[in-house]
């Protein structure tokens, strides 16, 4: 069965040939002898074609099979190799582990004596990591890392001359902690660009630049300018040091500085006074202004009384009204009215001091407003920034307790610029309000006079 389907199939295949080759002649032979002619010429060509392909088969064929046989030879001889490697990689084992207790039994103390000088250079290292002394020598990190990697194996001991260069950088960084020194570095400006300058380094606490800024390090003991300065006279007083050559000078000393300087990092963080102000908002812009206003109307309102005082005064020594002031203008009514009775004249004088009185105590209750309402605008500035803040705190959570601190810290800006507000406030208005009372207690006394006088005539 297998072998007639095998026939069909072959039948069907060269009956394609034909049927192909008959196709293509057809499109070129003009006869059916030259027909058969390119029939027979095609059996011969794909005959040929086929023969080919059979020889680079059987030679393809062959090279597999040398090619197999050498693996297999070379399989063999790995083999062989490893077995031999194994047993040297033993026998190496059993001298290593010789040489390692015969190692250990020469060392005898001097293990213990590697060991403290192991630890003494690894403490050294961590401690010049953060130490400013590194951006003056800094040849010594890739010296101690050695030396540890050297000493923490157990095929190598460190040399005279190692133990004594650590002996000495130990001995160095004890001295330059106390020292005051000036020195040429690479400093890294705000800008970007990188230029050698002359810095001096404070012990191991800070390093200020040749104009007086402080310096931070980077991992790579460069150093470079601090982001933010110092608030207040430090700066100044760096200055001062960097231009001295001797004596004694008043320095800012950021006694953590080999441990990352975090007092002078909290002096930078702390806001000004100005950063304060800010922080107060739209309310507290509104006390400032508030502020502000009552200051120069107190100032304005006391120049004015002083005037008026100052006219006052000279008025009671003059025997004549001016109606420059305001004395003069009561005592002109008793001038216009020399004959009128004690009652009517004790009446007009009154109302003389009474139309006086509003235009010196102008401005008075204004400032007593604005010395009760400051407080109450302070209040209402923290009362707002309270709320920002437990809003943000439901939001974010209160796992960082300086955020909420900073920001109870921010609503309490406006209580303090109220009362900052009110306190002066109060006491301008108690001094214009002595003035003011002080004239119209000139009148009232003036008046008093007048009418006691002019009672003593008629009796």
């Amino acid at each position: 069965m297998n072998n007639k389907l095998k026939c069909m199939i072959a039948a069907g295949s060269v009956a394609a040939v034909l049927a192909t080759g008959a196709v293509q002649a057809q499109e070129k032979a003009k006869s059916l002898d030259e027909l058969l002619n390119f029939v027979k010429s095609g059996r011969t060509a794909e005959a040929s074609e086929n023969a080919k392909r059979e020889a680079e088969f059987n030679q393809k064929k062959g090279e597999q099979a040398a090619m197999l046989e050498k693996s297999k030879k070379t399989r063999t001889a790995e083999e062989a190799r490893s077995v031999t490697l194994e047993k040297t990689f033993e026998k190496n084992d059993v001298a290593v582990e010789a040489k390692k207790k015969q190692l250990k039994e020469r060392l005898g103390s001097l293990s213990e004596l590697f060991g403290h000088l192991t630890s003494s250079a690894g403490d050294l290292r961590s401690t010049i990591e953060s130490s400013y002394t590194s951006a003056q020598f800094n040849d010594r990190d890739q010296f101690l890392e050695d030396l540890v990697d050297k000493m923490s194996g157990s095929d190598k001991l460190p040399s005279v001359e190692e133990i004594e260069r650590l002996w000495f950088e130990l001995q160095r960084e004890a001295t330059e902690t106390g020292r005051v020194v000036k020195f040429t570095a690479p400093v890294s400006k705000l800008s970007g660009e990188q230029a050698d300058e002359e810095v001096v380094r404070v012990g191991v606490f800070n390093v200020i630049s040749s104009s007086g800024k402080y310096l931070t390090m980077n991992a790579d003991f460069s150093l470079a300018e601090l982001a933010r300065q110092p608030s207040g006279n430090y700066v100044s007083m760096a200055a001062d040091l960097a231009a001295a050559s001797e004596g004694l000078h008043q320095f800012g000393v950021d006694p953590t500085g080999p441990s990352g300087g975090s007092f002078l990092s909290a002096l930078i963080d702390s806001p000004t006074l100005v950063e304060r102000w800010h922080q107060g908002g739209i309310v507290g812009y509104i006390i400032t202004g508030v502020g502000v206003f009552a200051v120069l109307l107190a100032i304005w309102r006391f120049i004015v009384l002083a005037s008026v005082g100052s006219k006052v005064n000279s008025q009671l020594k003059s025997d004549k009204a001016n109606t420059n002031n305001p004395l003069g203008r009561v005592l002109a009514v008793q001038e216009e009215n020399p004959r009128m009775d004690a009652e009517t004249l004790e009446l007009k004088l009154n109302e003389a001091v009474l139309k006086e009185t509003p235009a010196i105590e102008s401005s008075l209750t204004l400032l007593k407003i604005i010395a009760a309402v400051a407080p109450l605008l302070g209040l209402l500035g923290t009362v707002t920034g309270m709320i920002i803040t437990f809003q943000a705190i439901t939001i974010f959570g209160a796992g960082d307790p300086k955020a909420m601190a900073g920001g109870i810290s921010s609503a309490l800006v406006t209580t303090v610029l109220g009362l900052c507000v009110a306190i002066p406030t109060v006491l301008l208005h108690t001094l214009v309000s002595g003035r003011a009372k002080r004239i119209v207690h000139i009148l009232d006394e003036q008046a008093a006079g007048i009418i006691a006088r002019q009672n003593e005539v008629k009796g």
